[in-house]
């Protein structure tokens, strides 16, 4: 329930962005940081969020979480120009982190084996089915609903986080100790982890390619009903378009996660790397079968590639389930950084002549070098023994 209000309020933006950059008189430039926004708030919360979750449990920490993601709605209400959207939406960068790693830290720490992909696989799917949610019912039932009032939506996405805030909390009490997820033993300095993590080669791999996946995932997810409108699509039809991927995406999510077993993962990685290339030359085509395969494309490679990522990270000898919390943060520290850099490169690129094409081209060089770190981490790993932090 918490991914699912991360998933509609981080892509709530998205299908009202020519109301929002009318109504507020923005440019297309300031609503790609706008849609970044968060993002880079994202990129310094993210380790604190993990040390949190170390320190606090998840019961608390992801309850604090969704009530946080709910203000981020909640402000948006009351924005009126261009600033106050923008740091309505840096809120949301916030309890966003806390809900990324706190969800990784509760399956590392109830799953063992092929079960914690297939469990990862299953969470993924909240921030899908909230994408799905949004980007199908803003224009084709909310808008019409609430008079084409857009403050109206982002009241009613705050609701949704508020509630899910509360029955986390309480389903998360009757668990237990199951769903606390502290960290038990001495206390470790968590900036002492932190350093030894970041000496290592395959984690600083891993972190760099989760910038890329990041900056090709962020960068089209939030400019693809824009992108669809300007190959002629109406809103509402751009709108259900654009929610196909996400739809694919919840499939694959249960799919390949658990097949990216250590022995397969990282040929995995290389397919849905190509994935994503693919899908960004063909959705520079206008015929409509050319634009269906290149949004099924990017759901399949947006679905996973961040799970089999993350799942590559925690599963090293040297992260585990002590310093998962800290892993995480790390991890979606580090990949917000693509987040920010995606939206708003993108916004940047778009022209009137040209429009997305050169945001696309940056999309296909970004894809290309997810393949050559899927290979070299695959090198990697295989050259150096395993090794555990001394801690």
């Amino acid at each position: 329930m918490l991914y699912v209000s991360f998933g509609l309020i981080a892509t709530s933006l998205a299908p009202l962005a020519s109301l929002v950059i009318i109504d507020l008189g923005m440019t297309h430039a300031e609503m790609g940081l706008a849609m970044g926004a968060w993002q880079f708030i994202y990129i310094f919360s993210a380790v604190p969020s993990g040390i949190l979750l170390d320190r606090i449990g998840a019961r608390h920490a992801l309850a604090i979480a969704g009530i946080v993601v709910g203000l981020s709605a909640l402000a948006r209400v009351f924005a009126d120009d261009a600033t106050s959207l923008i740091l309505a939406v840096m809120l949301f960068g916030l309890g966003g982190p806390i809900v990324s790693a706190g969800a990784s830290k509760v399956v590392i720490s109830s799953f063992t084996g092929s079960s914690r992909g297939f469990a990862m696989g299953i969470y993924m799917t909240g921030p899908a089915i909230g994408s799905i949610i949004s980007l199908t019912t803003t224009h084709a039932i909310l808008l019409p609903y609430f008079d084409d009032s857009w403050r109206s939506i982002f009241l009613l996405w705050a609701g949704v986080a508020f509630l899910s805030a509360f029955f986390w909390f309480s389903l998360a009490t009757v668990a237990g100790s199951s769903a606390t997820g502290r960290q038990t033993g001495p206390h470790v300095s968590q900036t002492r982890v932190i350093g030894e993590l970041i000496t290592r080669p395959a984690v600083v791999i891993v972190l760099l390619m989760s910038i890329s996946v990041m900056m090709f995932s962020h960068g089209l997810n939030n400019w693809l009903p824009e992108l669809l409108q300007s190959h002629g699509l109406s809103p509402v039809n751009a709108g259900y378009w654009a929610a196909l991927p996400t739809m694919i995406g919840i499939i694959s999510s249960l799919i390949i996660p658990k097949l990216a077993t250590p022995e397969r993962r990282f040929k995995i990685l290389i397919g849905l790397s190509l994935a994503a290339f693919s899908a960004s030359i063909m959705l520079r085509l206008t015929e409509p079968s050319s634009l269906l395969a290149g949004l099924l494309l990017q759901g399949i490679a947006n679905s996973s590639l961040v799970t089999v990522l993350i799942l590559t990270l925690l599963e090293l000898p040297e992260v585990q389930e002590r310093h998962a919390g800290v892993a995480s943060g790390m991890f979606f520290s580090a990949s917000q950084l693509g987040g920010v850099l995606g939206p708003v490169t993108i916004g940047v690129l778009y022209s009137p002549e040209m429009g997305f094409s050169n945001g696309l081209t940056l999309l296909t060089t970004i894809s290309l070098s997810i393949v050559a770190g899927a290979i070299l981490l695959q090198y990697r790993l295989g050259k150096a023994p395993p090794t555990t932090l001394q801690m």
